[in-house]
C-alpha cells in the first residue's frame, strides 16, 4: 500500500560516484596529494537522487528523464527499480558522470563527463502528470524540463508543482506553487549584495513576482529556509530544528523532494517547508546522498526527530578524558525559570549535564490525575533546545536509581527544596564515589504552583482572573 499521494519528478538525472580514500602524501612530480583508493559507489544523483527521496516511505513515484544506452543510463535503472517507475526521453549521447575524490570523507576534486540532448516526449509524459497528486521539477540544467515544458505549463494550472532551478536552465512555468532556489542561485538571479535576511527576503519576493510563482523558498543552509510570497509580504522563515553535522550534498534535492511529497498530502506551502527543513536536516545527519543505507533500504520511517546525544555514550567520554559528569533528574511537565536556572547551575559544575526525566508513567504515578500536562516527547525536545543540556536520559521507575547506576555520575545535583539525607540516590552514589550536592532552588516557581494558577485563571469569571 502506497503512503500518501503520487508524485511525478520531472528532470535531469545524473550518475553520482564517490571514490573514499587516504590521503597521506604528495606526488613525487606535482604538489598534489596522493589517494589510497579505499573504496567507491555509484548512486544516481539529480532527478534520480530526488525520485528516490520522495519515494523512500512507499509513495508511488513516477520519473520523467531522459537516459541512454550507456553503461551510466543502465547504472541509473537498476538502481532505481523497483523503487520508482521511469518514463523514459531518448538521449542522444550519454549520461553525465560525476565523480568525486574524497579523503577521510573531504571531497579533494570532482571531475565531471559525459552529457546529452533529450529527445521529445511521448504520450507516456502526459498520461503520467495527469495522474500525480503534486509534480516536483529536478532543473539541473541538462533540458529534460525544457523538453517537457509544454506539459508542465498545463500541469502547473491545476496541480502543486515545485520547481528546483539551476542557473543554466530556463525559467519556472508560471503558475508554480513554490520554488526553491538556494542562496547563491537567488543571488545569481536578483542584482544586489548582502546575505542579511532582509536582502534574502527581498531577492526572495522579487523572484516571486517575476516567475508568477506562489512561494519562493530561499534554502539558506543551517539557517534555514525563507519563504516568500510575491507583493512584498512578510515572508516566514523556518529554522533547522538542530544543527546538522554530516554530507551536505543531496541536501537541496531532499528538501525539494519533502515539500513536493507534503504537498501531495494537502499540505499548505508554509507546512510543507516546515515537513522539508527537518527531513533535510535529517538526511545531512545521516550522512547525505552518500549514506548508503539511503539504497540499502528503499522504504524508511517519515518521523524525523533530532538526533539526540547518547547519554551513556557522553558520560564515557567524558570520563575517558578526566572530565566530570554532572546529572540532575526531575519531572520537568512545565520548565520554567526554576528549572531553568538550576540546569544553568548544575551545568557550570562539571563538563557535561546530563537530565534524568521521568516516563509518563513514572510522572503519573508521582503526580497523580491530570499529569502529565506535557507527554514525554516534548519534555525531552524542551530540555534538549536547552544549551547547558548536553543530553537526556529517560527512566520508567519511581525514582533514577537504576539509571544512575549504568550512568554512574559524578556529581548528582538536586534543588534546595530536597534535603541530601531525603535523596534516594545519595547512597547509591557514594557506592561509586559520586557526590550528592543541593543548589539554591528558586523560590515561587514550581509546575504544581504554576497548574494551579493556570487552573484559577481559568476558572474565574470574564474579566476577574489575574
Amino acid at each position: 500500500m502506497t503512503a500518501g499521494g503520487a508524485v511525478v519528478v520531472v528532470g535531469d538525472v545524473l550518475l553520482d560516484e564517490d571514490i573514499d580514500g587516504v590521503a597521506s602524501r604528495l606526488a613525487p612530480d606535482a604538489p598534489a596529494p596522493v589517494v589510497d583508493v579505499t573504496g567507491d559507489r555509484c548512486r544516481p544523483g539529480g532527478a534520480g537522487l530526488a525520485a528516490a527521496l520522495a519515494a523512500r516511505c512507499g509513495r508511488e513515484v513516477v520519473l520523467v528523464t531522459a537516459l541512454g544506452d550507456d553503461p551510466a543510463s543502465d547504472a541509473v535503472r537498476r538502481a532505481l527499480r523497483g523503487r520508482v517507475r521511469l518514463v523514459e526521453l531518448p538521449l542522444s549521447g550519454t549520461l553525465p558522470v560525476k565523480t568525486r575524490v574524497l579523503a577521510s570523507g573531504r571531497p579533494l576534486v570532482r571531475i565531471d563527463r559525459g552529457g546529452g540532448t533529450p529527445g521529445e516526449p511521448d504520450g507516456a509524459v502526459p498520461d503520467a502528470l495527469a495522474q500525480a497528486h503534486a509534480v516536483l521539477v529536478a532543473d539541473y540544467g541538462r533540458h529534460t524540463a525544457r523538453a517537457v515544458r509544454e506539459h508542465l505549463a498545463a500541469v502547473a494550472r491545476r496541480t502543486p508543482l515545485v520547481w528546483d532551478p539551476h542557473p543554466r536552465g530556463g525559467a519556472p512555468v508560471p503558475g508554480v506553487r513554490m520554488v526553491t532556489p538556494n542562496a547563491a542561485e537567488a543571488r545569481a538571479l536578483v542584482a544586489g549584495d548582502g546575505d542579511s535576511l532582509r536582502a534574502h527576503a527581498r531577492r526572495g519576493t522579487e523572484l516571486a513576482e517575476r516567475w508568477q510563482a506562489a512561494t519562493v523558498a530561499v534554502t539558506l543552509g543551517e539557517r534555514g529556509v525563507l519563504l516568500a510570497r510575491p507583493g512584498g509580504t512578510t515572508p516566514m522563515l523556518v529554522p533547522v530544528p538542530y544543527r546538522a553535522e554530516g554530507d551536505p550534498c543531496g541536501a537541496g534535492d531532499c528538501f525539494a523532494a519533502a515539500a513536493t511529497a507534503a504537498l501531495a498530502d494537502g499540505a499548505l506551502p508554509e507546512e510543507a517547508v516546515q515537513r522539508a527543513v527537518a527531513e533535510a536536516a535529517a538526511f545531512v545527519a545521516a550522512g547525505g546522498a552518500g549514506n548508503p543505507a539511503l539504497w540499502d533500504a528503499p522504504v524508511t520511517p517519515r518521523s524525523v526527530p533530532a538526533p539526540q546525544k547518547d547519554p551513556f555514550a557522553l558520560a564515557e567520554e567524558v570520563r575517558a578524558r578526566g572530565g566530570t559528569v554532572v546529572a540532575t533528574g526531575g519531572c520537568f511537565d512545565i520548565l520554567h525559570a526554576g528549572h531553568v536556572g538550576l540546569l544553568e547551575s548544575a551545568r557550570r559544575t562539571g563538563d557535561c549535564l546530563i537530565v534524568c526525566v521521568n516516563s509518563d508513567a513514572s510522572l503519573a504515578r508521582r503526580k497523580g490525575p491530570g499529569r502529565p500536562l506535557n507527554h514525554l516527547a516534548d519534555r525531552i525536545r524542551v530540555l534538549a533546545a536547552l544549551g547547558s543540556v548536553d543530553a537526556v536520559a529517560v527512566f520508567e521507575e519511581d525514582t533514577p536509581v537504576e539509571l544512575l547506576g549504568r550512568l554512574r555520575p559524578d556529581v548528582w545535583v538536586k534543588g534546595g527544596d530536597y534535603s541530601v539525607e531525603e535523596l534516594p540516590e545519595a547512597e547509591a552514589l557514594r557506592s561509586w564515589g559520586g557526590q550528592a550536592v543541593l543548589l539554591p532552588y528558586l523560590d515561587g516557581r514550581s509546575t504544581t504552583l504554576l497548574a494551579r494558577r493556570a487552573a484559577r485563571a481559568a476558572a474565574a469569571p470574564e474579566g476577574t482572573g489575574p
